[in-house]
């Protein structure tokens, strides 16, 4: 089973839209706050490349790691889980 985990901040508008469709899945989605958690924004510089927000972690199974940054696809991807 894949893991997920979304890099946001509460004062982005974008990373608020994905928070409010988190509600509607059942899978479980680790938060982490990128401001309040300077690790998380390090975690997300190294693993993804750069610190936009919002941004879904894939952990596949397999040991694969996506790194999804647009808040839209992010939304819709949740939505299909």
């Amino acid at each position: 089973m894949s893991s997920y985990a979304l890099y946001y901040y509460d004062q982005c508008p974008f990373c608020q839209l994905v928070l409010r469709g988190l509600e509607k899945i059942s899978a479980p989605v680790e938060l982490k706050n990128t401001l309040t958690t300077p690790v998380n924004r390090q975690e997300l510089m190294q693993g993804g490349g750069r610190t936009t927000v919002p941004c879904l972690r894939i952990s596949q199974p397999d040991g694969q790691v996506h790194w999804m940054y647009e808040s839209s696809d992010i939304a819709r991807y949740l939505q299909a889980l």
